[in-house]
């Protein structure tokens, strides 16, 4: 039997209790911030916004690693939209929750799209490729949403509030692009393991490969520190690059 060809009630039996408890998490969190007001229509649309966007990214690696010779994804089932195939509990859902929560704005991911950079025809340039693509995905949705807005709010002038206080549509065309300018920013910081670092990879000699193998694997505390214990760095990146997306589409 192919792989991802199971059928649907043995998905279910395996993946269900996790999905239901997944889902029972999110609920609890949503009535408790519900209920003390911290959680708002802004904020829920945006984490609406974050979770399929980060789907996106992942397919859009196994994607192309696919057009390249890597038919990995392919064989695990991963070229899928269906959010159950990438969803992480902790890295699409709550994560995303509590910072939203807690500090406004959101940092998480799907399980990683496997792939195999050897089965690449041309490995090293393709790796790149294959890296830059998630963060390409989110910048065109974030052009497309962009444009929309400001199509829909006829040359992006909106005449009273901030975005909580404009009509709906107005408000989920603007915070998808607003969630896509982050997630594309924030994959494109060159640190392993962000998509940023497939840049890097490509610059650095063959020969000195293997050691910088060797620190990769401990490159994803620098990646937590830059969340968890300098956030106004980041929030100075991600207002340079809102910045920039607004100039455009506006």
């Amino acid at each position: 039997m192919a792989p991802g060809s199971r059928p649907l009630a043995t998905r279910l039996h395996q993946y269900g209790p996790w999905i239901l408890g997944g889902a029972a998490v999110v609920a609890a969190i949503a009535y408790e911030a519900a209920k003390h007001h911290v959680l708002h229509r802004e904020e829920t649309i945006f984490f609406l916004a974050i979770v399929p966007s980060i789907i996106l990214h992942e397919v859009s690696h196994g994607l192309v690693a696919y057009w390249c010779g890597d038919d990995t994804a392919k064989n695990a089932g991963r070229l899928s939209l269906n959010p159950i195939r990438h969803i992480s509990i902790l890295g699409t859902i709550l994560v995303p929750i509590l910072l939203i929560l807690t500090t406004g704005y959101a940092f998480g991911w799907a399980k990683p799209v496997p792939i195999s950079i050897g089965k690449l025809r041309h490995p090293r340039n393709q790796a790149v490729l294959v890296g830059l693509a998630g963060p390409a995905v989110n910048i065109v949705i974030a052009l497309v949403a962009g444009f929309a807005f400001r199509f829909a709010t006829h040359g992006g002038y909106v005449p009273y509030g901030g975005p909580d206080a404009w009509p709906l549509g107005d408000e989920i065309l603007f915070l998808i692009g607003y969630a896509n300018v982050i997630i594309a920013v924030f994959n494109l910081i060159p640190i392993p393991p962000l998509d940023g670092s497939a840049v890097v990879e490509r610059l650095i000699p063959t020969s000195a490969l293997p050691g910088y193998y060797r620190l990769r694997s401990a490159a994803m505390i620098l990646v937590l520190l830059l969340v968890f214990a300098a956030p106004g760095a980041l929030d100075s990146l991600f207002s340079h690059a809102l910045g920039y997306w607004e100039d455009i589409i506006l």
